[in-house]
Parts: structure tokens; sequence; C-alpha cells
């Protein structure tokens, strides 16, 4: 009669455990969330890239702070905003803004670029703009598809592995292309490399043949030959 609720809290015990390790791997796997501040100055611009894969969806969100809580910005705090993709098509374009949002699916693999321009005013103005970026899992918003599932969060974490998992197959996906695609230039280079080395042996060798033979003419004409 001890044995079922002994056997009940080591398997409970065991799914604990996995759970946690899984949670851990999620942690250690999955793309996390870029936050920074970034201080600005009338007439300068920054970028910030990030790399992206394709289908990835990415969600930036920034806004400038605000020096005196209650107060509206001054006029010198606005913004104009660009993303674009790595070919440079435009994904989002924002002018004379204080904040903003852009949510976009990559359609391409390749550095995406974010840049903020802090247009010119007299006087010079200073002040900060606070910039999150997501991409992959973390850009999923969890907490509206829990409410409109009406699933539990244990299973929005296990949506969250299953999401991870399937990151981490097309990534491994797409190091064997890369591995293959470096296997075919170095093939592709030592075959370069052996034309140019025989035609190299070529040039030297006819080379050799006419200095020999141009040595010989000329020694005949000096009658030592």
């Amino acid at each position: 009669m001890d044995l079922l609720p002994s056997r009940y809290t080591i398997h409970k015990t065991k799914l604990r455990w996995i759970l946690t390790m899984m949670t851990m791997m999620m942690m250690m796997v999955m793309r996390r969330g870029e936050s920074m501040r970034l201080d600005m100055e009338s007439g300068n611009t920054k970028c910030i890239s990030d790399d992206i894969k394709t289908n990835y969806m990415t969600v930036g969100t920034y806004s400038i702070v605000n020096p005196n809580e209650g107060h509206h910005l001054p006029p010198s705090h606005k913004l104009f905003v660009t993303v674009s993709s790595p070919k440079g098509k435009s994904h989002h374009h924002a002018e004379n803004v204080e904040s903003g949002k852009f949510v976009f699916t990559a359609e391409e693999t390749g550095d995406y670029m974010t840049c903020f321009v802090a247009p010119g005013y007299r006087p010079t103005a200073k002040f900060a703009v606070d910039f999150e970026w997501k991409s992959g899992v973390e850009a999923k918003d969890w907490t509206t598809i829990a409410k409109r599932g009406q699933i539990t969060m244990l299973e929005v974490e296990v949506r969250k592995l299953l999401d991870v998992t399937e990151t981490i197959h097309e990534e491994m996906f797409q190091l064997r292309e890369r591995e293959r695609e470096m296997q075919e230039l170095n093939r592709s280079t030592n075959s370069r490399m052996a034309a140019l080395s025989l035609l190299s042996f070529v040039v030297t060798m006819s080379v050799a043949g006419l200095q020999l033979r141009h040595l010989k003419s000329f020694l005949e004409r000096k009658k030592l030959l």
C-alpha cells in the first residue's frame, strides 16, 4: 500500500527535474531580446544591427526617455527611425516621433539595420532612447497566446520548448548547408590552386627552355661550342 505514493513521488520528482532541465536548455538556447539605452544628440545618427534568420518574427519598441516625468517632451526631442533588410528593403519608417514600434517577419537571412536619427536643432539637445529588439521565440507574445488559447503557463512553456527545438533544428540544417558550401569552396580552391601550380610549372619550364636556347645560340655565335 505504501509503494504507490512512493512511486508517485519519484515520478513527480523526475518530471520536475526534466522540466527544470528543459527550461534551462530553453533559456540557454533561445534568442534573448536586446534591451539597450542609446545616448542621442541633435544632428547625430546611431544604427544597431541584428542577425535575423529567414521567417523569424522580430519586434522592436523604442521611446525617448522623458527627463521630466509628467511634462511633455521638448520640441528638440524627436527621432527619425528606419529599419532596413540586408538588401536595403525598408520595413519601418517614422519621422519626428517620440516613440514607436515595428513588427515584421524576416524574408531573408542577414543583418537587419535599425537607425535612429536625431534631427538638427539649435541649441544642441541631448537625450536618451530606450530600445528593445526581440527576434525568434522571444518575439512572440506568449501571454496573449495563453489568454486566447485558455492554456496554462506550463503548456506555454512546453510550446516555447517546441519552438526552441524547431529553431535548433533549423540552425543545425543551416550549419550543415554552410559546411557543405565551405567544402565545395575548399574543393574549388584546391582545384584552382592545382591548375595554377601546373600553369606556373609550364611557364617556368618554358622560360627555362627559352633561356637555354638563347644561351646555346649565344655560345655558338661566340664559337664556344
